[in-house]
């Protein structure tokens, strides 16, 4: 079994590249949304989160204000960029579903660094310590992160260090953004199906360390690498920056009142142990 520790964490100012997609290599058909690892004008690989897919432009703010979240309290993230995707790209494509969601994801896209040779955490054969558990719990409680459970870990394990990947079923409560103050403040329930959960000790003192860590002016740079373009068609009367605005007072909502789900957590874990 491996064994992986978490080792101190240092806050990084999150800065994004632009890349231009140029080759679509091939699909990856998890879920509804079809990514794609795809190559770049820089040469390197990336795996290809569409604009265009059926969970839609939220899937890619809750992707990419996670993602960096985690970045920024230490956690191995594979670089995200902002990837464009030309007009004229994909039109040979012979796959009509795959030519379809091309066609819908013109403009601005998510992509993740493709870690080549990274195989799916599991929990059966690598074993996570208590800090490193604890930490990551905390922070799918904050980000209300529904999808790191034992059928679908979204972790890998890449040169023998642990990487986060998907972040974009987190940040649920923007479905219904009427009572996002409500939301802020309520326990992450689903927590009690975490994968790391059993191990998850230190979740006090996890707490202390990373309410310190995020400030409010670290999530609001956060939140402000979003694009204009994809905080449009929600539903509401609001400007981009409005939007923006509601992002970073969710956040910083939960972390101020983070009691409740780290409570919340620990009582799961007891019923588990």
């Amino acid at each position: 079994m491996t064994f992986i520790t978490g080792e101190e964490m240092t806050i990084q100012t999150p800065v994004l590249r632009s890349v231009n997609v140029v080759r679509y290599v091939t699909p990856l058909r998890e879920g509804g949304s079809l990514p794609a690892i795809v190559e770049a004008d820089d040469g390197f690989l990336y795996v290809l989160k569409f604009r265009g897919a059926g969970q839609g432009l939220k899937a890619l703010v809750a992707d990419l204000i996670g993602g960096e979240l985690a970045r920024a309290l230490g956690f191995k993230v594979p670089e995200i960029v902002f990837a464009n995707l030309d007009s004229s790209f994909g039109r040979t494509e012979p796959d009509e579903e795959i030519q379809d969601l091309l066609r819908a994801s013109e403009g601005t896209n998510l992509a993740l660094h493709y870690l080549s040779g990274a195989i799916t955490y599991e929990p059966a054969v690598m074993r996570v310590d208590d800090r490193l558990s604890s930490q990551i719990v905390w922070l799918d409680c904050l980000i209300t992160n529904v999808d790191r459970t034992p059928r679908n870990t979204n972790m890998l394990s890449w040169n023998r260090e642990l990487w986060l990947i998907d972040h974009g079923a987190s940040l649920y409560f923007h479905h219904s953004w009427d009572n996002w103050e409500e939301q802020a403040r309520r326990p992450f329930v689903q927590v009690k199906d975490h994968v790391l959960l059993p191990w998850a000790s230190q979740l006090p003192e996890v707490d202390a360390e990373f309410k310190a860590k995020l400030t409010p002016e670290l999530v609001n740079n956060i939140v402000a690498m979003v694009p204009d373009e994809w905080l449009t068609g929600y539903g509401i009367d609001a400007s981009p920056a409005e939007r923006r605005e509601v992002y970073a007072n969710f956040l910083l909502t939960r972390i101020n009142s983070s009691e409740i789900f780290v409570n919340e957590a620990q009582n799961a874990r007891k019923a588990l142990i």
